[in-house]
């Protein structure tokens, strides 16, 4: 697994998924999952992405997996069950695991149930819904710990995710530092605009004197 210095996880936990998703743009990098989203608005994770890939059941019964046991802080489970709705793969006792053990969230490009556990716990969900039917004979497990797609976007092990209100946004692990800069620079100068406009400014003035247009163009665009 790709490791992270604390630093970079304190830094991408004071920004948000708007700043981040800017960034991104600057940078040419797709990383905006669409059609992700918290259980609840005030739900927030950040952390490393550990993968799981889902699919269909064959002749075989399917498998859901024992994984949980092996994550802790700073992970975020990545469930890639390719956009299903009809039958979920998260719920109650994952979630009772995976905040005992400090797990930073979980993603699931598909629905979980048993919601009421996550709100209790303050456990973030990230996913296309939720729905009450069970996966298990539904879906198997075919990998761990590698590439899986999430709302359209590819997350490898260790990449970085940043959840919030907004949706779900991934870093990946060998930009990190290009975009944790290039965030920090269009958040600290909208906050600046934001400071001027209440400072009497308007909103034209305050845009050109921090570059506002610039902000999201990438060098030599």
């Amino acid at each position: 697994m790709v490791t992270t210095e604390p630093d970079t996880l304190t830094r991408l936990r004071a920004l948000s998924t708007s700043g981040v998703s800017d960034a991104l743009d600057k940078l040419g990098i797709p990383g905006q999952a669409l059609g992700i989203a918290p259980l609840d608005r005030s739900f927030r994770l950040v952390g490393r992405a550990w993968t799981l890939r889902y699919g269909p059941v064959g002749q075989d019964r399917g498998t859901v997996g024992d994984y949980i046991d092996d994550l802790g802080p700073d992970d975020v489970v990545v469930l890639d069950n390719q956009g299903r709705v009809d039958a979920t793969v998260w719920g109650d006792i994952l979630t009772t695991v995976a905040h005992r053990r400090g797990v930073a969230g979980t993603v699931i490009d598909g629905v979980c149930r048993d919601v009421d556990r996550s709100l209790e716990l303050s456990y973030p969900v990230f996913s296309r819904g939720n729905w009450m039917r069970t996966g298990k004979d539904r879906v198997r497990v075919e990998a761990t710990q590698v590439p899986v797609s999430i709302g359209g976007i590819r997350v490898e092990p260790g990449d970085l995710l940043l959840g919030d209100g907004d949706g779900l946004v991934v870093v990946p692990a060998a930009r990190v530092p290009e975009v944790l800069a290039a965030a920090e620079e269009i958040e600290r100068a909208e906050q600046a605009i934001r400071d001027a406009v209440e400072a009497g400014s308007s909103l034209r003035e305050a845009r050109v004197r921090h570059r506002y247009h610039d902000l999201q163009h990438g060098a030599g665009s």
